[in-house]
């Protein structure tokens, strides 16, 4: 079986959107479990699946602070995802400059 690669993990995370706004709401700080799951509709086991998922991505720490699990973002491997769509950002701009220049030809008189 072939091994995956550090990146593919981490795409592989970010793939689910669930898992996306986990990222997004431990990116304004830490979290426990049961804080992570207030937006959801979801049990618990299948919460824990996703931080586990982004836990062996390694985007996702977790402690154990009295009873509860916190959990907090390891931003570091997002980068992979930052250098891959920076590679199509010229196409975006070239784009956005097309879009702009026939906007301005279509309101100037």
């Amino acid at each position: 079986m072939p091994r995956t690669s550090a990146a593919e993990t981490v795409f592989h995370a970010i793939a689910d959107p669930t898992r996306r706004e986990l990222l997004l709401r431990l990116g304004r700080g830490e979290r426990s479990a049961g804080d992570l799951s207030s937006p959801f509709k979801m049990s618990q086991p299948a919460l824990s699946q996703h931080l586990r998922v982004l836990r062996e991505a390694g985007l996702v720490r977790q402690r154990r602070d009295g009873r509860h699990q916190i959990y907090s973002l390891e931003p570091g491997p997002l980068r992979e995802v930052f250098d891959f769509a920076r590679f199509f950002e010229r196409f975006w701009d070239r784009k956005l400059d097309a879009l702009g220049k026939y906007l301005d030809r279509r309101v100037t008189p």
